[in-house]
């Protein structure tokens, strides 16, 4: 049994269009744990590429997430992006308690009745985008305002707060060495906001995601009110993030790849499944994300890792696994239907992951429905990509019609 590798240093920084890493590819045919170093934090790690190694990883109790909590993990980032309290370094039974909580605010039914405040903003920005004439701006009129008016709306933030409240979420996703200082007063920030956010609405609840989550209960059991602030911020985080870049991603996909929304133009009904191919497919970031650190040795597709090692998986190779998805390189809307990790896996996968599908859905929907003859306005090369943060989407993308 392997226990010891030279770590390969590993910046991820690579930003082409939606290529995938070159690196990733190079580590995941090695077939098993190696070493790597980030950018920054005090050690190595282990990275897991795997689909059924990363499932391994990310459902083992002894591979700790709550572990890391005070060290200076290996990560990707100058400022640690998540929170001690946040459920994504939390550890069952806890986590599986928050986890549970919450999540009633995000059922297929709550999520189902939250559908038409999401069309509802949509069209209305769809609407300002065809009044406007071509060429636009699809990132400035869709992508970037939809999933952030759609969050800040169920989390009931006063829409004069949207803008600071979005330029700390930019800060705190920088990556640069020099965006330290500005990432933590943006996360220290953010957190005393959502706080005082959620003294309100415990004397005065309304019809919001803050609400809905403060009113949750297990028997006797509710979230605190610390719980409750970092929840919401990991929210608007996400809000914000995945579904952002992805609107955008999916959006350069089907207009690149005249095939794609051929299909969807001929067989609306595969929406859905066509969205979680691509999903599957598109790097929709850099690298890899929180790291588990080992609270005994564990072994690991024949390699030891020893107590007190970090564990860092990829859910962007497991995603590319062909033991899992036969051509995973290829974009297939036929493809039967079986589950990615894009929303991540285990105990620590997306619990608002059905928010997300349900903006996916109605923005590349009612986008497909409502322009017809929706191209890109200038050539694919002349794109602009974001290099700046963890997160793989186009800054802009001009389109006509």
């Amino acid at each position: 049994m392997a226990d010891n590798n030279e770590a390969i240093t590993c910046p991820f920084d690579f930003s082409e269009v939606l290529d995938f890493d070159p690196a990733l590819a190079d580590l995941m045919r090695r077939g098993s744990p190696t070493r790597i170093r980030l950018s920054y934090g005090d050690a190595d790690a282990w990275l897991v590429t795997g689909f059924e190694g990363v499932k391994q990883v990310t459902t083992d109790h002894r591979l700790s997430r709550a572990g890391i909590i005070g060290k200076d993990y290996p990560r990707m980032t100058p400022e640690p992006i998540v929170s001690p309290e946040s459920i994504n370094v939390m550890d069952p039974p806890h986590s599986s308690r928050v986890r549970h909580l919450a999540s009633q605010a995000f059922t297929q039914p709550h999520v189902e009745a939250m559908r038409h405040r999401i069309v509802r903003l949509a069209d209305l920005l769809l609407d300002e985008m065809e009044e406007q004439g071509p060429p636009t701006d699809l990132v400035r009129h869709l992508s970037d305002p939809l999933p952030q008016h759609t969050i800040m709306d169920l989390l009931g933030i006063e829409r004069q707060e949207w803008p600071r409240i979005q330029e700390s979420v930019h800060q705190l996703l920088a990556v640069g060495a020099d965006s330290k200082e500005a990432a933590a007063e943006a996360k220290a920030d953010l957190t005393a906001y959502f706080g005082k956010l959620v003294e309100q609405r415990r004397n005065s609840p309304g019809p919001d995601l803050i609400s809905a989550m403060a009113a949750a209960r297990d028997g006797q059991e509710q979230l605190d009110d610390r719980e409750l602030a970092v929840m919401a911020l990991m929210l608007a985080l996400s809000g914000q993030d995945t579904a952002t870049c992805e609107i955008s991603n999916i959006v350069y996909l089907l207009l690149t790849r005249p095939e794609l929304m051929e299909h969807l133009r001929r067989r609306p009904e595969t929406l859905t499944g066509v969205l979680h191919e691509m999903l599957r497919h598109i790097p929709f970031r850099k690298g890899v994300g929180i790291p588990r650190v080992a609270l005994e040795d564990v072994e690991l597709d024949g390699v030891r890792i020893r107590a007190g090692e970090f564990v860092h998986v990829s859910y962007l190779t497991a995603n590319r696994d062909p033991e899992r998805f036969p051509d995973p390189d290829v974009i297939d809307p036929d493809r039967p239907s079986s589950p990615h990790m894009t929303f991540g896996w285990g105990g620590h996968r997306c619990i608002a992951m059905p928010l997300a599908m349900a903006e996916l859905e109605v923005a590349i929907g009612r986008l497909i429905e409502r322009f017809p003859g929706l191209r890109l306005a200038v050539p694919p090369e002349e794109v602009r990509w974001d290099t700046e943060t963890i997160r793989r989407f186009p800054l802009e993308l001009p389109v006509a019609w």
